[in-house]
């Protein structure tokens, strides 16, 4: 994946928020797998891959419905911005790819 920038952050955040929330933390671990592979996709053919981008989070998170970016006070907001985070942490821990153990369902890192 490409180096994640704030704006990668932001845009990803609002395309969790788009996402019902039992639903949120399996988007956002497929958000980062999804720009990972665009990001080898673009190295190995030279061109962007055609649905998820070129390898930055942001053209994978642009690839879904946005919602509006919100206060950062507002709670679910930060939650999304939590998630997008700790996949990203998750995704580097695993050395680049989402470890088995974090591909399970449920709603949290942990979860």
């Amino acid at each position: 994946m490409r180096p994640v920038l704030h704006g990668d952050l932001i845009c990803a955040a609002c395309a969790l928020l788009a996402v019902p929330r039992g639903q949120r933390w399996r988007f956002a671990r497929d958000l980062v797998a999804r720009a990972d592979a665009a990001d080898r996709y673009r190295r190995h053919l030279g061109r962007a891959h055609p649905d998820w981008g070129n390898g930055t989070l942001m053209a994978a998170a642009l690839a879904h419905v946005l919602a509006p970016e919100r206060r950062l006070d507002d709670p679910d907001y930060a939650e999304c911005l939590i998630l997008v985070l700790e996949a990203l942490r998750v995704w580097r821990a695993g050395r680049g790819r989402l470890p088995d153990t974090a591909r399970g369902g449920g709603e949290g890192p942990r979860g």
